[in-house]
């Protein structure tokens, strides 16, 4: 059976605690889309890790991670973020990469650098991490995948295609250094080294695996809204978001996920540029609930910059788990809200006049303003209960209200950064 863990908003939902929770009962965990440009924030009984391509089942030693087609592949912070977890004394985890993943080239990072600063004060507010620059060679064909690095005078060939192409926009858009072709050779000669050890056919390992009646997790990276299709086109990434891809970036047939667990955060957070209709806009408040938010604050694990705070938005969250196709919700840091007297719910949007409880296009985006309801706090610490009857009376109506609103069954409640600090829900 193979279970998706997703998320429903903008990203940093909390999908990192979810994915190592449920890889407790996993064989298999998968990566299947996007790259090092965002991560997940794990804590655990060997302390605490920000994990970009790493798939959080690495902490287990009865679990195999796998780095699916579908992913950016950088392979200098693969090889990077696999010391950086044995260092702190994690056993050396089973890892398998797909021999049809793609890499990220040094030249992706660089471009991406280059078009932002170009760009200025009108940029994408992207992480840097040479993902566009990616996506945009492998749809136009000239991407490499990791299989092509075992015949070098072939991928030699390839690239110097390739290369002129970019050389021309260096010289005369950027006004940089063109790229040295022997230089690149040597580089991917070591990337070669580095990934051998790893490198699997991934979509005959799991169709085996599913064969043999395996658990297998598909981990997802950000959220619905960061789709391309569906999400807040442009401010979006590369990569679709959706669960629906796992079946492609994973190699997997798509009736075969069972369950998907798309993780919706008990308020509104965000990275980067983009509508965000429901963000605090009195900076001292929304720095308070930034400092108190998740574990050691709401500020982005790949970039370290404040996430952008905002209160739980209705809209964006239903739409985002129909998005996605959620079977069940995972609801997380609401052990943050316990300070808050009151809660605002932003359940609709007001756009020129009139109130919709659909989620728009980006250009009527732009122009909504939210309408809230508000609800009581429950002014106290929740941390360490494990039973739902034993939450006070106001956080188990604030959960059902979301629950009622977004129109999925919230079956897990997070209420602490521990793996264990979860409580079940049996609806």
């Amino acid at each position: 059976m193979i279970t998706a863990v997703v998320g429903a908003n903008w990203g940093d939902e909390g999908k990192g605690k979810i994915t190592d929770m449920l890889g407790e009962q996993s064989d298999i965990i998968v990566r299947f889309q996007g790259g090092s440009n965002a991560g997940h924030t794990i804590v655990n009984d060997y302390g605490k890790f920000a994990l970009h391509i790493l798939p959080s089942g690495v902490f287990y030693n009865h679990t195999t991670s796998i780095i699916g087609n579908g992913v950016a592949l950088n392979i200098p912070d693969l090889i990077k973020e696999i010391k950086s977890v044995t260092d702190k004394g994690v056993p050396m985890p089973a890892i398998k990469v797909s021999d049809r993943a793609q890499i990220v080239m040094p030249y992706h990072i660089l471009f991406d650098q280059y078009e932002e600063e170009r760009l200025g004060g009108k940029s994408f507010g992207s992480t840097k991490s040479g993902i566009a620059p990616f996506y945009s060679d492998k749809y136009a064909k000239i991407g490499v995948q990791v299989s092509e690095l075992f015949d070098e005078e072939a991928l030699r060939e390839k690239l110097s295609r390739a290369v002129v192409q970019k050389n021309v926009l260096l010289e005369h858009l950027y006004h940089k250094p063109a790229i040295d072709m022997d230089e690149l050779m040597e580089t991917l000669r070591g990337y070669k080294k580095e990934i051998e050890p790893f490198v699997c056919d991934v979509s005959a390992y799991l169709h085996d695996a599913i064969k043999n009646g395996k658990r297998i997790l598909l981990e997802g990276q950000l959220g619905s809204l960061k789709d391309p299709d569906h999400g807040i086109y442009p401010m979006v990434t590369s990569s679709s978001t959706l669960a629906g891809y796992g079946a492609i970036g994973a190699g997997v047939p798509p009736y075969e996920i069972k369950k998907i667990v798309t993780v919706v955060k008990a308020y509104s957070s965000a990275v980067g540029a983009g509508e965000f209709v429901s963000e605090i806009t009195d900076e001292a408040e929304a720095e308070e609930l930034r400092k108190r938010g998740g574990d050691g604050g709401e500020y982005g694990a790949t970039t370290g910059r404040p996430r952008r705070m905002g209160w739980f938005d209705a809209v964006a969250s239903r739409y985002g788990c129909r998005m996605q196709g959620a079977t069940d919700v995972a609801l997380t840091v609401l052990d943050v809200l316990g300070y808050l007297d009151e809660l605002p719910v932003c359940v609709g949007y007001e756009i020129d006049g009139k109130v919709t409880k659909d989620f728009p296009t980006t250009n009527l985006l732009k122009k909504a303003k939210p309408v809230y309801e508000t609800l009581p706090g429950w002014k106290t610490d929740i941390r360490g209960i494990t039973e739902y009857d034993k939450l006070p009376e106001n956080c188990r109506k604030y959960i059902e209200f979301i629950e009622k609103e977004i129109g999925v069954p919230i079956t897990m409640v997070s209420n602490g950064p521990g793996r264990h600090e979860i409580i079940y829900r049996n609806n």
